[in-house]
């Protein structure tokens, strides 16, 4: 049975899912590693232009007043972000050349700064240069294409070379090398490109879609997989090839990915706010670990901020603000049988004045799907099984 009350669709039952504990956490042979969080982070995106990448990110048509506000008003920062909090980054080695690149669930490419670039975009970074690797070769007629929030964008050459990411080299990886960028990528200086582990088919390289790096590694691990155990205010840790039952505390809850579309796409089956009732209802949304926001359906954002006394849609920021002083409630997403929890104190974004906040919660408007960013993420430990082709969630201690 099915029930419509404002503007969703109420589900009267549960979702295919199944748990398990230990699934094959450690079979012999394979390689397996685990990856730190690098760099800390003393940039990032207001609140605003944060909110447009996402929209851009996916090609969906912003909301005028998010456009009109990005526009208009930058939603500047006052106070310094919380170091390692706005991007998982980690250091890769590219024909024996160290670059710090941002693993990023939500797209296929493995595109980084190079040599090539003017210094009047690349000043700060670290450059990959394919002619002091005795390993790269150009793949002569192969260019990409890439295109990310508030009309940020790169493209440039390709080229094979191997690469090295944590225990695992990789021979004769495609690498995507900046040749052009825009200069809005300039003051993240420590972020020197971005390494997706999405599915292969939503790959920009042209005139063939090329094979991501996760696919080329798979076959080499212990396990088809990787965990994401992203944490707040404090360095998080990817692991590939292995689950590290020590980085949780309950059973994992598994539900199938439908890859179709290139992203590790599921649906959670409700959610609660604060200590309300669970309201059941079909949340399709994809794991992003480069998106720092937990984007839902309008009806369920608005519940959210009710919640909070002083809160509103701001359109000078486009987006929901409310008193930094407020206490937040809890917000918890259904994934089969488990309730998983993001803490209030996990929803802000950043300040846009010295008494107002943005928060990480915010609408989904014209996308068609949710977007479960690190707000969510960090809260959670996270398996992301490109063998089963599922995603698991446990918690963990925070």
């Amino acid at each position: 049975m099915m029930l419509f009350t404002h503007g969703l669709v109420v589900v009267l039952t549960l979702f295919f899912t199944f748990v398990v504990t230990t699934p094959a956490e450690l079979p012999p042979g394979g390689n397996k590693f685990i990856i730190h969080q690098s760099v800390p982070k003393p940039f990032k995106k207001t609140g605003t232009t944060a909110l447009l990448s996402a929209y851009r990110k996916y090609n969906s048509t912003a909301p005028e007043g998010l456009v009109k506000a990005a526009a208009t008003n930058g939603g500047a920062v006052t106070t310094v972000p919380t170091q390692f909090d706005t991007e998982f980054l980690a250091s890769i080695a590219i024909g024996g050349q160290i670059v710090n690149l941002e693993l990023d669930t939500a797209s296929a490419d493995f595109w980084c700064f190079s040599s090539d670039l003017p210094e009047s975009v690349s000043s700060g970074h670290t450059l990959y240069n394919p002619s002091l690797s005795s390993t790269s070769e150009l793949r002569s007629g192969y260019r990409w294409s890439i295109s990310y929030g508030n009309g940020s964008g790169a493209s440039g050459s390709v080229y094979e070379d191997n690469v090295r990411v944590g225990s695992t080299t990789i021979t004769a990886q495609t690498v995507e090398v900046a040749q052009q960028i825009s200069s809005k990528f300039r003051p993240d200086i420590d972020n020197d490109g971005i390494l997706g582990l999405g599915f292969d088919n939503i790959n920009t390289v042209t005139p063939t879609k090329q094979v991501t790096f996760l696919s080329n590694a798979k076959a080499t691990l212990t396990a088809p997989l990787f965990t994401a155990n992203l944490k707040k205010g404090r360095p998080g840790t990817y692991t590939f090839g292995y689950i590290d039952a020590g980085q949780h505390t309950d059973s994992i809850t598994y539900v199938p990915v439908d890859c179709v579309n290139g992203y590790w796409q599921f649906t959670s089956n409700g959610y609660a706010i604060g200590n309300g009732k669970f309201v059941p209802t079909a949340i399709d949304s994809i794991a992003d670990t480069s998106t720092p926001f937990l984007l839902l359906p309008t009806p369920i954002v608005v519940a959210y901020y009710n919640r909070i006394r002083g809160a509103v849609y701001n359109y000078a920021y486009g987006g929901f603000t409310y008193p930094c002083h407020a206490p937040l409630p809890d917000f918890t997403l259904g994934i089969g049988i488990y309730k998983a929890v993001v803490p209030g104190s996990y929803m802000y974004y950043a300040h846009v004045s010295s008494t107002t906040c943005f928060g990480a919660i915010q609408q989904n408007d014209g996308m068609g799907f949710s977007v479960v960013g690190t707000v969510f993420l960090k809260s959670q430990f996270v398996v992301f099984d490109v063998g089963a082709l599922q995603l698991g969630f446990a918690p963990k201690v925070l």
